[in-house]
């Protein structure tokens, strides 16, 4: 009879770490490296992706479609192949209990930990939704997951760092006091809403997954997990950009003075944000063109809160894998306090 043959787990381990380490250096560190010396030279990085320098996104169409999609294509899609790449590699190549055991807790600690390992990942939130698939199927909490997946882009130093050099160093404390609050204090909550039912069952997947865990051809495992994945997040996501895209004009109206410090603009801009979907600091060259048209801070100051974290396409992708209530309150969260955002930046003056 013949053997199996057997793969050395630290063959996965290396091969994971290599696509982390050199992933992100090449999609993420070296060029937000670069450019915070542009921020810091200019005071910009660039043009909004919204609406460019007019006052108002397109109209409605097809050509809004096609242009939002391609140039928020052009911007992610280096980081989306690398989030794929990741989430896929979590369910393949690693140890199947190593998620649980960093990632796994029903307590604070948890979502500390996924916190903390989203700050090196600066991915954009739809981007680092495979990845949380990844850690949602090897049993993460679902606050460690949550922190995760927030603290990405709110946390995201390099974005920090050009909102200083690009809005004011204010702004950057603003978005650093209520992003740890958002990420961690979120992650707690989510951990909190699970049910010892719940808890029993994460559990027993893991313990399935433990005793089923197979140990030869991860790499094949690999790759067939890779093309599902992208088989089933790809059109969804394409379909969303291209919706959102055209219909931006409906969301962000025409920004001038008009829209000032009051409660509705308030509440309105932080629901436009939670819904729309921006890359990488997009916040930033976006909050910088509406206040140069005369937007009040109050506003900005709640986009700057809920463009980054979560949007329609992050949300559909992550459907299958946090129950709806928790995505509903986590969306709830964030309208919150991208409104406690915009009455800060104003009761402080900015």
């Amino acid at each position: 009879m013949g053997q199996t043959r057997t793969t050395n787990p630290a063959l996965g381990l290396v091969t994971f770490v290599l696509i982390a380490v050199l992933g992100l250096f090449y999609v993420k560190w070296l060029p937000y490296y670069d450019r915070a010396f542009v921020a810091a030279a200019k005071h910009s990085i660039g043009q909004s992706i919204l609406m460019g320098t007019a006052a108002s996104p397109p109209a409605p169409s097809l050509d809004a479609a096609l242009g939002y999609a391609l140039a928020y294509g052009k911007a992610i899609w280096k980081a989306m192949v690398l989030g794929l790449l990741l989430g896929s590699a979590i369910q393949a190549l690693l140890p199947v209990n190593w998620v649980a055991k960093v990632l796994g807790g029903a307590e604070f600690g948890s979502a500390v930990a996924g916190g903390l390992l989203s700050i090196p990942g600066m991915m954009c939130t739809c981007c680092a939704a495979p990845v949380v698939i990844g850690l949602r199927e090897r049993q993460a909490s679902p606050g460690g997951a949550i922190a995760f997946w927030l603290g990405n882009s709110v946390l995201n130093p390099a974005t920090l760092v050009f909102m200083g050099f690009v809005l004011g160093w204010n702004w950057t404390g603003l978005r650093l006091a209520l992003g740890l609050l958002m990420v961690f204090g979120l992650g707690y909550l989510v951990n909190r809403m699970a049910t010892p039912k719940e808890a029993q069952a994460a559990q027993a997947r893991l313990a399935e997954l433990t005793a089923n865990a197979p140990t030869s051809a991860p790499f094949v495992r690999w790759i067939r997990i890779l093309l599902r994945m992208a088989s089933w997040l790809v059109p969804e996501y394409i379909v969303l950009i291209l919706l959102l895209g055209a219909t931006r004009a409906w969301l962000f109206p025409h920004i001038g003075p008009e829209i000032g410090n009051h409660l509705g603009w308030i509440a309105a801009l932080a629901i436009a944000g939670t819904l729309f979907v921006i890359p990488t600091a997009g916040e930033v060259p976006i909050v910088q063109a509406m206040l140069s048209l005369g937007m009040g801070v109050g506003p900005a100051g709640a986009l700057l809160m809920t463009l980054p974290p979560i949007s329609v396409p992050s949300l559909a992708m992550l459907a299958g894998s946090f129950r709806s209530r928790v995505l509903l309150v986590v969306t709830v969260s964030v309208v919150a306090f991208g409104m406690v955002g915009g009455l800060m930046a104003v009761g402080l003056g900015f």
